[in-house]
């Protein structure tokens, strides 16, 4: 079960601006997992204006940084997904990257990528925290392009590259996304044989994304998530979309 937080000085920031908290995290299926994260939503450290020019205002920088109720249901997802030999695994707006750390454990072959400044440091951190070996990350953003037609992931140091069998993300679905970014970023990352799931909370923006897959001939199916409450966590209600084609 989650330990209870203690508060921490900053790591890899230019300056420090924020607090942390470390907690061990059950995972069903998994061996439990060291997890540091921001202290709460109240922080916020951009000296050199990365996040800001990533489009990440302050009021958005620490979301990154938390534990999220759909980010639980991928991992549990994640730890009794079947160690195939040659699967290559992305995970899309990792944050902290439980879903990829569970898999990783496990012996699966996951790049975890997210746009945010300092996903790679929390990354490397709680990598380093439970004795796990060194793990593939890659700056993602969904949008293509930038103001001058050049590619935002051309653009960035350790760009994500290549393509993948198994796209999975939590909680992606928090815009309507009438153009498809979400989708197209996808189609870029995907094998012609690919499998994609997401975790929704019921957000109501599926209609349009589900519209943008099934035009990149991805089939849907829609799992119900009713899990009850337990000691260590709320009740959480939502759905795992998966696409194949």
């Amino acid at each position: 079960m989650p330990s209870s937080s203690t508060r921490e000085a900053s790591f890899g920031a230019p300056t420090p601006g924020y607090d942390l908290k470390s907690e061990l995290i059950q995972v069903p299926g998994c061996a439990d997992l060291h997890i540091r994260s921001l202290l709460d939503r109240q922080q916020f450290s951009d000296p050199l204006g990365e996040a800001l020019r990533q489009g990440i205002s302050s009021a958005t920088w620490p979301l990154f940084g938390l534990l999220w109720p759909s980010g639980h249901q991928l991992a549990a997802r994640m730890a009794q997904h079947p160690v195939r030999q040659g699967e290559r695994i992305l995970e899309m707006g990792c944050g902290l990257a439980l879903a990829s750390l569970v898999g990783h454990r496990r012996g699966a072959e996951v790049t975890a990528t997210d746009c945010h400044p300092l996903a790679a440091s929390f990354l490397q951190e709680n990598l380093r925290l439970n004795n796990l070996p060194p793990m593939p990350y890659g700056h993602a953003q969904w949008s293509p392009l930038d103001s001058e037609g050049v590619p935002f992931e051309v653009q960035a140091s350790g760009a994500l590259e290549g393509q993948f069998d198994l796209l999975i993300g939590s909680d992606l679905l928090y815009e309507r996304d009438e153009r498809g970014v979400l989708a197209g970023f996808i189609e870029r990352h995907a094998q012609p044989q690919a499998e994609v799931w997401l975790v929704d909370p019921n957000r109501g923006n599926r209609s349009a994304f589900n519209r943008h897959m099934k035009a990149l001939g991805f089939d849907l199916q829609e799992e119900h998530l009713n899990v009850p409450p337990t000691v260590q966590r709320e009740a959480y209600s939502g759905r795992m979309l998966s696409y194949r084609r």
